[in-house]
This record gives structure tokens, C-alpha cells and sequence, in this order.
């Protein structure tokens, strides 16, 4: 039976919020998660990816601080010092978990602060010196400022490990434990993950405390993957690919898009190269500062760009509306890599595309996905630019190149007549007399010495 959530024992200001950005039922993970974490149970919750499980513990968190307007304020011992910690893998799902939780506090004074690397310290510590309710940071900076002394922990009731499996998959386990090990007040544990590997079985077996397991996906799909995505998978000549996805982007209906590739010199060099056929790209990988990876993404969001090229930073966790196409420029490494990837399409419900190159050498790669994920989409079809298949399959328009900029004729200059053009005087040439030239005698003198 679905619910609303009017149905749940939340504040007024939590429900008002949620029903300002549209939010008026909670999805699965959230309608089997809620109950259990607003009564301060420990939650394990596994669930694809794209179906909300950043509110899934947002919700709760806001529900449980004691915030600067409640009338419990006044008897709170440690004013001003985080209450509730969430902790993420990458920068870039700091920025939208902290987004996504300040749009919910409502009206009641509550504090969120993002703390990730990349930034200076200065204006994280001038925040958490005013004071914050929630943090939310990624392990390497969270345990950079503990170690300053700027961050306590001490005091830290809830606690949320997110993505908790890339989390170990970027090698952020000691950092992790070290986390949990600093925050010896906790009330709360929840940890979230679209898969659940034997590491992060006893890392909750070890920190948390009879945890519920709540799982919204079929027992025999792992990483399951979205339904409602289209998939389709082509060989295509590493020569050819650049053509191919310049004819694909011009693909009807087509909308934002984001393509990933393995290596940030590819991410680079096929933005550059959409970018000069007459694409509005930009792109976000490691070699970029933290200031143009966030422009980067703002400008994706706002639509000033609709191809956004992307390692594998921004496949977890980023939500944005109304992606339409994903293309996996470069075969995934494994079966994870690609449900995260096609993930950033049909999130809540919507419909997406997803589109994957494999060349010659990738075929291996790619069987061993289709197992795993038991895809059934076969052996990739061999595909060129020219293939009537691609612009079939894809709906491109018929004559449609790999270029959006079309070159601008340059109009000839007309003369106008004779009788029309403006008479101008030439002046006269004045011949400067000429001068005779005088002969000079020159006397030289030789000095001889005595």
C-alpha cells in the first residue's frame, strides 16, 4: 500500500519542505527505510541506484537535530557542534547530498556544511567555528580537520556511510574505520549502497548494532539495473567513435547527455573534440581543480552545456534532471561501473537511453558484463558512422555529419557604380628641384713616428 508522506510521524515544517519540491510519496527504499530510521534503528539499505536513497536517510537525520529555533535549543549542552555525520565518497556527491538535505530543514535554523578536498581549509573552519548541525565530507578532509582539532566528533549521533561500496572500492576502508572509531556517542548507524560486497557485511557487522536489512531489488540481480533504461550496445573502430557519438548526439528527443570514458586524457581530448564540431561540451575528471569541476556541472545543470564528458568521479550519486542518453565512450571495466554509469539516466522513474562502445580489443570485457548482469543484448553488432543501422536505431536524421556548426558563406562585396562612388582628388605630384653635387677634397695626413 503506497503512502504519503503526511502518513509518517514527521514535523510539519519536514512535510511542507518535502511537498515545496515536489516530494508527496516516498519512493521504496524511502517507504521501507523510514519507519525503521525514524525509531533510531540501525538501516542497511541496498537499492538501484537512482531511487532516492539520499532521502532515505535525510529525512531521518533532519527529523532527530535538535536545530538553533527548537524549543530544546536552549538545553543543549553543545551548541553548535555536529549532531548527525554523512560521509561520501567523491566531491561531487558531497555538493549534492548537502544540496538535497538543505533544501529539507525547513524553517528551523538548521546548519549543513560541506567539507570535501579540492577547497581551502579556511572557510570550512570559519563555518564550523560559527557552528553547524550536520556535515557532510568526504573521509580525507573529515579526518584532516579532526586531526586539526576543528572537527568534533565526539557529540555525533547519527551516522551515514553512503555509497559505502565505492567507498571501499577508492580505498577509503582505514579512513572509514577511523571515522567510526572517533564517534563514540552514536545513537544511529545507516549505511546505503547499491551493492552489498563481503566488506561492507563486516564493516556493519563490526559498527553497527542489529541492523535491518532492507533490500528493494530482486534477490538474483546484484547489480541490478534500471528497467526502464533502453539499452543498446556497438562494436565501433576506435577511429570512428568521435563520428559516431557526433551523429548519435544529434539523435531525436535527445536531451542533456553524458558520455564516460576510462581515462581522463580521452575525457579530455572527446570534449575538446565535440566542443570544435559545434557541441555545447564541457567535462569533469581528476587532472581538472575543484573549482572548474563544480563550474563544470553548474553549467550542466543550468543547460548551458547539454554534454557533459566524465570519467568515473561523476557516476555515483550525481543527480540531474532529465538526463536523456548515457554513453559509455569506452567499455566499463566491470558490471558496477556500468550500472552506475547507465544509472545517471531514468533516475525516479523517468526513461533513458543508454548507449555502449566496444571496440576490438574490449569484446572480453564486455561478455563478462552481459553475464554478470545476464543483459542478454549478445555480441555487439559492427557499427560505423555511415551504417544505416546507427541512424535507424538511434533516429538520426537522414544527411545528418558529425559536425552541428555549419560554416558560414562569406558574401561577395559588390562594387557600386561608377556614377555612385565618391570622387576623391588625387594630388598633384610636386618634383623637388634637384641640387648639383659639389665634390670635396679631403687632405689626409699621415702621422709618422720619429
Amino acid at each position: 500500500m503506497t503512502i504519503t508522506f503526511a502518513d509518517l510521524p514527521l514535523r510539519k515544517s519536514t512535510i511542507d519542505a518535502l511537498n515545496a519540491h515536489g516530494f508527496t510519496s516516498p519512493f521504496p527504499i524511502q517507504e521501507a527505510v523510514l519507519p525503521i530510521a525514524l525509531s533510531d534503528g540501525d538501516v542497511i539499505g541496498q537499492a538501484k541506484t537512482g531511487t532516492g536513497k539520499t532521502l532515505g536517510f535525510g529525512i531521518p537525520i533532519i527529523e532527530r537535530i535538535i536545530a538553533p529555533l527548537d524549543t530544546e535549543w536552549d538545553a543543549l549542552e553543545f551548541k553548535g557542534q555536529p549532531q548527525a555525520l554523512v560521509v561520501v565518497p567523491t566531491r561531487e556527491l558531497c555538493v549534492q547530498v548537502t544540496k538535497d538535505i538543505a533544501e529539507l530543514v525547513g524553517n528551523r535554523g538548521i546548519r549543513v556544511l560541506a567539507v570535501y578536498g579540492g577547497r581551502a581549509f579556511e572557510p570550512q573552519i570559519e563555518a564550523l567555528e560559527q557552528g553547524v548541525e550536520i556535515v557532510v565530507g568526504t573521509p580525507g578532509r573529515l579526518l584532516d580537520l579532526y586531526r586539526q582539532g576543528q572537527l568534533k566528533l565526539k557529540n555525533v549521533s547519527r551516522l551515514v556511510l553512503d555509497e559505502a561500496d565505492e567507498m571501499l572500492d577508492l580505498g577509503f576502508l582505514p579512513d572509514v574505520e577511523k571515522i567510526f572509531t572517533s564517534t563514540p556517542n552514536r545513537q544511529q548507524t545507516m549505511l546505503f549502497s547499491a551493492t552489498m560486497p563481503g566488506d561492507i557485511i563486516a564493516l556493519a557487522r563490526r559498527f553497527m548494532n542489529q541492523p535491518v536489512h532492507i533490500r528493494t531489488q530482486d534477490n538474483e540481480d546484484e547489480g541490478a539495473v534500471v528497467s526502464k533504461i533502453e539499452q543498446h550496445v556497438v562494436r565501433a573502430h576506435a577511429l570512428d567513435k568521435i563520428e559516431m557519438l557526433a551523429r548519435i548526439l544529434q539523435s531525436e528527443g535527445r536531451g542533456p547527455t553524458i558520455v564516460f570514458c576510462r581515462t581522463k586524457r580521452t575525457c579530455q581530448k572527446t570534449a575538446d573534440d565535440l566542443l570544435e564540431r559545434g557541441f555545447r561540451s564541457d567535462t569533469i575528471h581528476g587532472d581538472l581543480g575543484q573549482g572548474a569541476r563544480e563550474k563544470a556541472l553548474n553549467d550542466f545543470k543550468a543547460g548551458k552545456s547539454d554534454v557533459l564528458v566524465a570519467t568515473d568521479v561523476a557516476a555515483r550519486g550525481i543527480d540531474i534532471d532529465g538526463i536523456t542518453h548515457v554513453v559509455n565512450y569506452q567499455c566499463p571495466e566491470d558490471e558496477k561501473t556500468y550500472v552506475h554509469r547507465i544509472g545517471r539516466t531514468a533516475r525516479a522513474g523517468a526513461h533513458g537511453i543508454s548507449v555502449t562502445f566496444v571496440d576490438w580489443d574490449e569484446l572480453a570485457r564486455w561478455k563478462m558484463i552481459d553475464t554478470a548482469l545476464n543483459l542478454n543484448l549478445g555480441e555487439p553488432e559492427e557499427t560505423y558512422s555511415s551504417s544505416d543501422s546507427l541512424f535507424t536505431k538511434f533516429k538520426i536524421p537522414a544527411g545528418s555529419t558529425g559536425r552541428m556548426n555549419v560554416a558560414k558563406k562569406i558574401a561577395p562585396v559588390k562594387s557600386a557604380p561608377a556614377a555612385e562612388r565618391p570622387k576623391t582628388k588625387i594630388a598633384p605630384v610636386v618634383e623637388k628641384p634637384k641640387t648639383e653635387r659639389v665634390k670635396r677634397d679631403r687632405v689626409r695626413t699621415k702621422r709618422i713616428a720619429d
